[in-house]
C-alpha cells in the first residue's frame, strides 16, 4: 500500500511529475495491501500453467501440418487426454503445494525487501535485476539437479519429473511435492541476494515459468526468440536430459549451459542420432552416454 493518498503527494515526495507507468501503478496499487499484490502471483502462476502451454498442444495436435519436422523425438505422439492427464496432476500440486506456499511465504518476502511503492525502477535495473536472477538460479539449481541424480535423490524424488522421457509443454511443473519445495529455493535465492520492485518479481517468476515451458515443449522450433541468448540451452539440449532419464548424469542446466560446460556434463550433438530425428539432422544424442550412464 502506497503511504500517499494523492498522485500530487507522490509527486511532491519524488520531486518530479510521475511517469505513465507510476501514474498507473499508483492507481492499481494505493489501496491495496502489500500481501494482496504480492499473492498476485498465484494467479500468475495459475494462468501461465494454463494458458502459455495452449500453442504447443494445438502444435502437437496438429502435427500432421508441417510441425513433425520440429519435434525432437518424433516417434513419441501424446493424445489429448494423456495430456490434460498431466495437466490435472499440476493442478493438483498447484493446489495442494504452491499454492499454499505462496500465501505463508509473504514475511519473506518483506524480510529481504522486495517493494511496492514508487518510484518504479527503470527498464535498465529491471533488465540489470532479472540477468542476475537467472544467473543465480541457474546455477543453484544446476548442484541440486545433479544432488537428484544421484541414487536417493532420483528414486525418492526426481523419478517423478522423469515420467515423462520425451518431455511435454505442461510437464515443466509436473514433479514431486518435494521436489517443488527444494527447486523453490533457487528461485528465491535471486531477489533475496539483489532485492527490487515487486513488478520485478512478477516478472520474474513469470518468465522463469514460461522459460520452463519452453524448455519442455518436445519442439526446437527454428523462429524461437531464446535461440539467440548466449549459452541458452533450450528444448532440444533439455530435451536429451529427459530421453536418458534416471541414467543421465548430464544436461543439468535449467536454463543457461555454462555449468555444464564448465563442470563437464555438456553432452549434446556429438554422437549417433536417436530415433529418426529430423530438421536437417540436428539433434545427435551421444551413444557413450547412454552406454557408460
Amino acid at each position: 500500500m502506497l503511504p500517499f493518498d494523492t498522485i500530487e503527494e507522490a509527486a511532491t515526495f519524488m520531486g518530479r511529475n510521475l511517469t505513465a507507468a507510476e501514474t498507473m501503478w499508483f492507481k492499481y496499487s494505493a489501496k491495496k495491501s502489500d500481501y494482496y499484490l504480492y499473492c498476485h502471483n498465484i494467479l500468475f502462476l495459475f494462468l501461465i500453467f494454463s494458458v502459455v502451454p495452449l500453442p504447443l498442444v494445438f502444435v502437437e495436435m496438429m502435427r500432421s501440418l508441417g510441425f513433425d519436422k520440429y519435434k525432437i523425438q518424433p516417434k513419441v505422439s501424446l493424445s489429448l487426454p494423456e495430456m490434460f492427464k498431466c495437466y490435472k496432476d499440476v493442478m493438483r500440486m498447484f493446489v495442494l503445494v504452491v499454492g499454499p506456499l505462496q500465501l505463508v511465504s509473504y514475511p519473506s518476502i518483506k524480510i529481504i525487501g522486495i517493494r511496492t511503492g514508487l518510484p518504479l525502477p527503470s527498464l535498465w535495473e529491471i533488465v540489470a535485476q532479472l540477468t542476475v536472477y537467472f544467473m543465480i538460479e541457474d546455477y543453484t539449481n544446476y548442484w541440486i539437479h545433479r544432488f537428484l541424480h544421484g541414487k536417493w535423490g532420483y528414486e525418492k524424488i526426481h523419478r517423478v519429473h522423469h515420467e515423462y522421457t520425451a518431455p511435454i509443454c505442461f510437464a515443466a511443473p509436473y514433479a514431486h511435492w518435494l521436489e517443488v519445495l527444494i527447486l523453490g529455493i533457487p528461485s528465491f535465492l535471486g531477489p533475496a541476494i539483489v532485492p527490487g520492485h515487486m513488478i520485478t518479481f512478477w516478472l520474474w517468476i513469470a518468465l522463469r515459468q514460461i522459460e520452463a515451458i519452453e524448455t519442455h515443449s518436445g519442439y526446437d522450433f527454428p523462429w524461437t526468440p531464446t535461440r539467440f541468448i548466449p549459452f541458452y540451452g533450450g528444448a532440444d539440449y533439455h530435451d536429451y536430459h529427459h530421453y536418458v532419464g534416471g541414467q543421465s548424469q548430464s544436461n543439468f542446466a535449467s536454463v543457461f549451459t555454462y555449468c555444464d560446460y564448465i563442470y563437464g556434463t555438456d553432452k549434446l550433438k556429438e554422437g549417433s542420432k536417436v530415433d529418426g530425428a529430423q530438421n536437417g539432422g540436428s539433434y545427435y544424442y551421444p551413444t557413450q552416454d547412454l552406454k557408460s550412464e
